[in-house]
């Protein structure tokens, strides 16, 4: 399927919504806090239009107060953002009047968006679109602990999806920093002041980043 990549993701979010404009200030802001988590967040000004964007293609075209999902997913070096409800229409742009407010949405999105479009489901359909993520020293490093997480407690297969798989990472993460701290306490060292020497490491790099 042009444009669709099927392969595993990175990581990935799913956050059920109602399609009501009270509730697209609370998607914006957790997908803002998603992506912080993530250590994303200059991605987070260009998502939060973007989801404002496929939110409102929702309720304007499908119907106010349906259940919609938006999922995030981080794959490499484009950060996915998918919309899906149980609609089949399936949107088009169309040339657009200085008045005319229908079909404006999707040119903003080919507009900001490396690549979008729309594909059908069982259940409906799903309006993508994905976003660069510059390839810089943070992010090989959020990759690279990533890795090790999944590895530390075996969690790299395909069983675990979506948010089981982040709950995991989370307390494989957990798991490894206690042991870590183990490891010093052993050695004769503060785990104390490991910790505290850890969080200068990391603000000096964010601070520079």
């Amino acid at each position: 399927m042009p444009g669709y990549e099927m392969s595993e993701p990175q990581l990935r979010c799913v956050l059920p919504f109602e399609a009501v404009p009270a509730e697209l200030r609370l998607l914006r802001k957790t997908v803002a806090r998603q992506l912080t988590h993530w250590g994303l967040p200059a991605a987070a000004d260009e998502t939060e239009l973007l989801v404002t964007e496929l939110a409102t293609n929702v309720f304007k075209h499908v119907g106010q107060g349906v259940s919609a999902t938006l999922i995030l997913e981080w794959r490499g070096e484009r950060l996915r953002l998918e919309v899906h409800d149980k609609s089949q229409a399936v949107p088009a742009s169309k040339s657009t009047g200085c008045n005319d407010e229908c079909g404006r949405g999707l040119h903003l999105l080919a507009a900001l968006a490396t690549d979008w479009g729309t594909v059908l489901t069982a259940a409906g359909k799903a309006v993508w679109c994905e976003i660069a993520i510059p390839s810089g020293r943070a992010c090989r490093r959020i990759e690279r602990a990533v890795e090790a997480l999944e590895r530390y407690q075996g969690i790299g297969g395909p069983g675990l999806r979506g948010g089981r798989r982040c709950t995991a990472l989370d307390e494989s993460a957990i798991q490894l920093i206690a042991d870590l701290l183990h490891w010093t306490a052993a050695r004769g060292h503060d785990p104390d002041d490991m910790l505290d020497r850890a969080q200068v490491h990391y603000e000096a790099e964010a601070d520079a980043a």
